[in-house]
């Protein structure tokens, strides 16, 4: 192969990954290729050529989130705010639950040897995140990553509820949760969403 189509392969199958990401985040990971073929911009037979199988293009989209979710913590840990570095990881586990509402389901419910490395990876940055937090007097004296891990699934949880309420809800509930991990001389009003109102 030249260099151009290397590239124009390269090229193709990225923005396959991307479409299949935008499509199975909106609907579910088992929309129509066409669909996705569409999105892309290419005919269904070139998914099929880079993907065989539905199962591999959601692995390769799946495998692409959780870089990126790497890619946010590497970000975080090398922060030198600890406070702005926790609550950034935290807003955006937030809003992925919004963005990539039917594709988390897919990444939830993914066998636990699928990603084990990435996991354990994950977790001990948002451990080591949640240490240094509460050792700078950010957070409060007890925030343990326990409670921090358990502040995420509550989040998680609420992505079931139908659109917009749950980007409402994800984003009060998560300014909320962070303005309790605060310390008292620390939790400012200001960090709740003024917006949000009762119906």
């Amino acid at each position: 192969m030249t260099r151009k189509p290397r590239t124009d392969a390269r090229d193709n199958r990225a923005g396959i990954v991307a479409a299949a990401h935008a499509v199975f985040a909106a609907t579910a990971p088992d929309a129509p290729v066409r669909e996705i073929a569409t999105h892309a911009g290419v005919a269904p037979a070139t998914v099929y050529r880079h993907f065989p199988t539905r199962a591999a293009l959601l692995d390769a989209v799946l495998s692409d989130r959780v870089a990126s979710c790497e890619a946010d913590l590497r970000s975080a840990t090398s922060d030198p705010d600890p406070w702005r570095a926790l609550s950034a990881t935290i807003r955006h586990f937030a809003a992925r639950q919004i963005a990539d509402r039917a594709l988390n389901e897919a990444l939830f419910a993914a066998p636990g040897a699928a990603y084990a490395d990435a996991r354990r990876t994950h977790a001990a940055a948002l451990a080591m995140l949640v240490d240094r937090a509460r050792s700078s007097g950010a957070v409060r004296p007890d925030l343990t990553v326990h409670d921090v891990r358990s502040a995420l699934l509550a989040i998680a949880s609420l992505r079931t509820l139908p659109p917009p309420a749950a980007n409402t809800t994800i984003t009060r509930v998560t300014n909320l949760l962070l303005s309790g991990m605060r310390t008292p001389k620390n939790a400012l009003p200001a960090a709740l969403d003024v917006s949000y109102r009762h119906s």
